[in-house]
């Protein structure tokens, strides 16, 4: 008898995040974490460990940031505080997670000491 055939897992496609304004960067930016993640808005279903890929453009910086990484955060809609739905991606500790960190906070600069409120924490 053979055995029932699994559905092959659908790979997510590219995410894009385009951010123009210096505090929605920094509202989204995670920089509490190991090499850095951004939180994303979507209603698309992820799970924790999910992989996703990214195309960050980021201010007015013409050239886009292609980065990997995974699921660390979930914010459901609804979610507490009435924070945006959406999911938060720790950025893979490659060459590219390193430049997108690198990138972000040199961007934010002075922002990363701020007290305001952002979409995680």
């Amino acid at each position: 008898m053979a055995e029932p055939v699994k559905p092959a897992m659908s790979r997510p496609g590219v995410l894009s995040l385009n951010i123009r304004e210096k505090a929605a960067l920094y509202a989204s930016y995670m920089p509490f974490i190991k090499n850095g993640g951004i939180f994303i808005p979507t209603n698309k279903q992820y799970s924790l460990g999910d992989e996703v890929f990214m195309l960050l453009s980021l201010l007015d910086d013409p050239a886009k940031i292609a980065v990997s990484g995974h699921v660390i955060w979930l914010t459901p809609a609804g979610g507490h505080n009435s924070r945006q739905q959406g999911i938060g991606v720790q950025f893979s500790s490659n060459e590219a997670g390193h430049q997108a960190r690198g990138k972000i906070e040199g961007m934010l600069g002075g922002y990363l000491q701020s007290s305001r409120t952002t979409h995680t924490m």
